[in-house]
């Protein structure tokens, strides 16, 4: 991939995938205008990405800007690709591709600008990458366990909340939905398979159920249903439940859509076209000033001597377990083999090995940055910590 050259590209391209790789940065003309009408408004010459980073993330959180979250999602284009290639290619799935785990990714864009908090002195790119990563992970995990559930498992393990949304979201009525909920109701109550009801792979039911169920159905639509509700016989009820299934795998997964796919019945368009015109952006009053930039950096720098401090006051085992985990993707079976000891062992020294480092940059953001260490600083120092690990424990200059 080659690498943007500066302020411009950095938000206002996007990545262009071929064959299902990177091929080449497209740039948004209007994004383009919308950051050189900023860099004259704001008579701007620093070229810092940290300056320009937290100018439109300041301007999301106000939202004063229609690009703001525009140009944010170019920037972290980088970072939402190599994790979804490493995700992609650690998780072995053959359904989903390198661009669809990065469409998955991306589409989640407001959940790291959500979570993200400047004043910890932590890289956004760092931030979302991690991210990005977890999101990709549980959403193929989660997409698997459906995809590979018969109708009829599925249909025992949805609630009735989610199925119900589900047939909303197609556009039926009030009316329909409430036959189609009491067919499911019915299905629920008689179809008792002699399988373990989380399993995956749980058959249609046969003949004699089908009847049952349709028969309660019919009992039921008296008490239940308005008046004049149908009788329904076993094809119409299996019918029915194909449909409250169908509609359940399209609401929780979605398909992936790409930006560069044709719009339907506007071939000549594409979805990205949609974007929206250039709007007057407004001036951030007291944008961020220079000193602060170089506050974070020193910051950052502080951040690399406290996790490096930190690592040198572990005991050699310790340091040992933790380079071959994070710097050689060893496995906690493999690293037991590696240092002929228990696997509970390493698993156990891991875990304490995490906390001390954990501890250490908690304290600094403390002493340093004045941040109390509730639950969630702690959750997002060391979502930071994990990616700092894998990124320079595997550097064989470290």
């Amino acid at each position: 991939m080659r690498p943007r050259q500066n302020i411009i590209e950095l938000f206002s391209t996007f990545i262009q995938f071929n064959a299902d790789r990177f091929s080449h940065w497209i740039t948004e003309p209007r994004l383009r205008r919308s950051l050189e009408n900023a860099i004259t408004r704001l008579e701007q010459t620093e070229n810092s990405e940290t300056f320009w980073m937290l100018y439109w993330y300041k301007s999301w959180q106000c939202e004063s800007s229609n690009f703001s979250k525009s140009h944010l999602t170019a920037y972290l284009q980088e970072s939402c690709y190599w994790a979804a290639e490493k995700t992609s290619n650690n998780f072995g799935s053959n359904q989903y591709t390198l661009s669809d785990c990065f469409q998955i990714a991306i589409a989640n864009i407001d959940t790291v600008l959500k979570g993200y908090n400047p004043t910890q002195g932590f890289p956004l790119k760092n931030y979302a990458s991690a991210i990005f990563s977890s999101t990709i992970r549980n959403l193929l995990r989660d997409r698997l366990e459906v995809n590979i559930s018969t109708t009829w498992s599925l249909l025992r393990r949805i609630s009735q909340k989610r199925l119900v949304e589900s047939l909303q979201q197609t556009g039926l009525s009030e009316e329909k939905i409430a036959t189609y909920l009491l067919a499911w109701k019915c299905f629920k109550t008689l179809y008792l398979p002699e399988q373990a009801t989380g399993t995956r792979k749980l058959p249609a039911p046969d003949q004699a159920t089908w009847e049952a169920i349709a028969n309660y159905y019919n009992q039921q639509r008296i008490t239940q249903l308005q008046p004049g509700a149908m009788e329904i016989n076993p094809e119409i009820l299996e019918k029915w439940l194909t449909t409250c299934a169908k509609a359940a795998r399209n609401y929780l997964y979605p398909p992936v859509v790409s930006l560069n796919a044709a719009k339907p019945g506007q071939e000549a368009d594409e979805f990205i076209d949609s974007l929206p015109e250039t709007a007057t952006e407004s001036l951030l009053t007291e944008i961020i000033a220079q000193e602060e930039l170089q506050n974070r950096a020193e910051q950052l720098k502080h951040i690399n001597a406290v996790l490096c401090g930190a690592i040198v006051k572990l005991d050699p085992e310790a340091q040992n377990i933790i380079k071959l985990y994070y710097g050689q993707n060893f496995t906690q079976q493999q690293i037991a083999q590696h240092l002929e000891i228990k696997q509970y062992t390493v698993s156990r020294r891991l875990t304490k090995a995490r906390e001390s480092l954990l501890l250490a940059l908690a304290q600094w953001s403390q002493d340093t940055l004045h941040i109390s260490p509730n639950s969630n600083v702690l959750k997002d120092i060391s979502i930071v910590m994990e990616e700092w690990l894998k990124d320079n424990l595997s550097n064989s200059n470290f």
